[in-house]
């Protein structure tokens, strides 16, 4: 007779514990990369004169310090949510995605497109099927980088790149020809944007005089989907595999290839829905510079976030924030647009530096801890 394990010891070996080193680890680099860079930018705002105490308050206030902060602050955190969930997923299948950018454009495209074409239809319909067909439109620009990479081994970072230039110089052709808005043209002023979405094709707005719109509930569940979709799904499985090790995925009969156009082009799809959510939730219409830069932007929410899509949350919302008080900074101070950039590119800098030392500093506690096992 086998005797029975007690409650009270057979739980704790059940239980997964949980590493804090590494969520240390994840978590505390990335904060200290930001630290790192609001640092070296305060030396080149004491460089121009401008007291960076002064200068980082008002950045601060202007994202945290009122309602209409906080929920500017949402606004652009959204779409950087939605492609930052795009990059999750080509992250996880190995592949890198640097064509958010123009994956926005054809999803803001496809969707203006179509909203104006069925402008009749009820917006409890017409709301959805936009939506869907922004992701369509986005993943079919990831899908091209996809087989490419699958079928000629085509360098997904050169395709994706490229694929920007002819997404922005489309939109320029569309926006100044075929989807001009008609009443530009009769007006003589002839603005470089399409019609006015129909108004039964809005995301409803959450809080009233402010651009909060109910995109950030979608992405937030968005986010918690994706979660389930790579760690609870055979097919989310089979991604992770091919970018832990696509030799063993080989031999255990999954095709990289295939999972790797696949997670390219659900990567497009994400940014597509971001580019259909920012036309149908802010401006209503698409015009130039719809982007807003969000296509390279999440890619750096993504790496602090941990390439997780439960991290990228509050790491969206950090970012869309930094975004809404560099706004509010440069126009208090009066320095130079360009220092903002130069302030958010250091932060890319450092954030992208963290993630390589986060992965050596993994390996390395890894390698500890497989040694100290086999003694």
């Amino acid at each position: 007779m086998t005797p029975t394990t007690p409650a009270s010891t057979a739980t704790p070996s059940r239980r997964a514990s949980i590493d804090w080193g590494e969520v240390g680890i994840k978590v505390g680099l990335p904060m200290l990369a930001l630290l790192a860079a609001l640092l070296v930018g305060a030396v080149i705002l004491l460089l121009l004169g401008v007291n960076p105490f002064a200068a980082y308050y008002t950045m601060f206030a202007g994202a945290f310090g009122s309602v209409a902060g906080i929920t500017q602050s949402l606004v652009k955190a959204t779409p950087l949510l939605l492609v930052g969930l795009g990059i999750c997923i080509a992250f996880r299948a190995s592949v890198i995605n640097i064509g958010a950018e123009g994956q926005i454009i054809l999803g803001a495209l496809a969707a203006t497109w179509f909203a104006l074409t069925l402008r009749g239809l009820p917006g409890w319909l017409l709301v959805p099927l936009t939506l869907i067909v922004g992701f369509i439109g986005g993943s079919f620009w990831g899908f091209i980088p996809g087989i490419l990479k699958a079928r000629l081994r085509v360098n997904e970072i050169l395709s994706t790149v490229m694929l920007n230039a002819i997404a922005l110089q489309f939109m320029n052709l569309l926006i100044r020809g075929p989807l001009m808005d008609p009443e530009g043209v009769k007006s003589g002023t002839y603005l470089a944007q399409s019609e006015r979405l129909p108004e039964q094709a809005w995301l409803l707005r959450l809080v009233p005089q402010t651009l909060l719109h109910a995109g950030v509930i979608l992405a937030v569940l968005l986010a918690i989907a994706v979660y389930i979709f790579l760690w609870r799904t055979t097919i989310g499985y089979r991604i992770r595999a091919v970018g832990l090790n696509p030799d063993a995925s080989r031999y255990a009969g999954i095709s990289v290839p295939l999972y790797q156009a696949l997670s390219l082009t659900l990567a497009g799809g994400f940014a597509g829905l971001a580019g259909a959510v920012e036309i149908m939730g802010v401006h209503h219409r698409i015009l130039e510079n719809i982007t807003s830069g969000y296509g390279f932007t999440g890619i750096v929410a993504a790496l602090f976030g941990g390439l997780h899509p439960l991290g990228l949350i509050p790491a969206s919302y950090l970012f869309g924030s930094l975004l809404v008080g560099a706004d509010k900074m440069q126009r208090a101070t009066q320095v130079p647009s360009s220092l903002i950039d130069v302030i958010l590119g250091l932060i890319v800098l450092f954030v992208s530096g963290s993630a390589f030392w986060a992965r050596r500093w993994s390996a390395k506690r890894m390698i500890a801890a497989a040694t100290k096992a086999g003694r």
